[in-house]
């Protein structure tokens, strides 16, 4: 592997931190009433996506949609069998209940989503296009109408929202 190579991967993995920073950033400065700062922060996270895409263009990172499909079943496989479970782990022995709970609730949604991702791999020829929904707040996952309750979290059914 080149250092142009190492170099790539290390500026994706940070414009898209980044982006997610400044999209979390946002939404703060709104609840806060400053409407200037977090629309200033949305403009700086659309950049850092815009680089994020190019530096994974560079690396030949996006496949054919099959392809790109089983590739993400493999990172949500190793998210919740090989990621998170030891994450849990040291929270619970740090006593950190919030990072347990953020670690648990992620643990079961990946599961839910390389379910998702093999279904749409395995109809991939014959899919027909469904409404799906993600809870706003442990982001579970669903084809159709959102439940009246989320699974994974309790969240109650105004709590979801639909992806375009």
């Amino acid at each position: 592997m080149s250092k142009t190579t190492d170099n790539l991967k290390e500026a994706f993995a940070g414009e898209s931190q980044a982006n997610r920073k400044y999209l979390a950033f946002a939404k703060k400065a709104d609840k806060e009433g400053y409407k200037h700062a977090a629309k200033l922060f949305r403009a700086a996270a659309a950049a850092e996506t815009i680089h994020a895409h190019a530096h994974f263009d560079a690396l030949n990172g996006v496949g054919s949609t099959e392809e790109n499909l089983r590739e993400a079943i493999g990172g949500e496989t190793h998210e919740f069998q090989s990621m998170y479970p030891p994450m849990i782990e040291d929270a619970v022995a740090d006593g950190e209940k919030k990072a347990e709970r953020s670690f648990r609730l992620a643990n079961e949604v990946e599961k839910i989503h390389a379910e998702l991702y093999t279904k749409a791999l395995d109809n991939l020829e014959k899919s027909e296009d469904v409404a799906i929904h993600v809870c706003s707040v442990c982001g579970y996952t669903v084809e159709g109408d959102a439940p009246d309750e989320c699974p994974v979290c309790k969240a109650k059914k105004q709590a979801f929202f639909e992806v375009e």
